[in-house]
C-alpha cells in the first residue's frame, strides 16, 4: 500500500507524461494533493510557444477562448486515458473530471472527484 505523499508523487507523473504525450510539452512544475475523495493537479508553465503566440497574435478574449475551447478538447479526447492513470494510482473510480487553464500565467489545474477516499498508509516519521 502507497503513502499519501507516494500517491501525489505517481499522479504527477502520470499527469507529466500526459501533458509530454498530448500537449507536446510537460510542466515546468508540478503538484498533487490528495483531499479526501478529492484530487487536485495544479501544473505551471505549461503553454507551449504556438499556444503563447496564438493568445498574444489575437485579441485577448478570442485567444483565451480558442486555447480554452482547443485545450479542453484535447482533455476530453483524452479523459479516459487519465482516469484509467488515475484509478491505477489511487484503486478508487473516478467520478468526476474538471479542468481549466489560464493563458494569463500558464497555470492549469485538473481537479478529480473520486468514488471514495483511496487507501493509504501512513508515512514512515524519520
Amino acid at each position: 500500500m502507497k503513502t499519501q505523499g507516494e500517491i501525489e508523487s505517481a499522479i504527477c507523473e502520470g499527469i507529466s507524461r500526459f501533458e509530454q504525450d498530448y500537449m507536446g510539452r510537460g510542466p515546468k512544475d508540478i503538484h498533487t494533493h490528495l483531499l479526501g475523495d478529492l484530487l487536485v493537479v495544479r501544473l505551471k508553465g505549461v503553454l507551449t510557444a504556438a499556444e503563447q503566440h496564438l493568445v498574444k497574435s489575437l485579441p485577448a478574449e478570442k485567444g483565451r477562448d480558442l486555447l480554452k475551447q482547443v485545450r479542453t478538447h484535447l482533455i476530453e479526447t483524452a479523459r479516459p486515458v487519465m482516469e484509467a492513470m488515475v484509478q491505477d494510482v489511487t484503486g478508487v473510480k473516478v467520478l468526476t473530471l474538471h479542468h481549466d487553464i489560464s493563458t494569463a500565467t500558464g497555470e492549469e489545474v485538473v481537479l478529480f472527484t473520486l468514488a471514495g477516499v483511496p487507501p493509504f498508509r501512513e508515512a514512515k516519521k524519520r
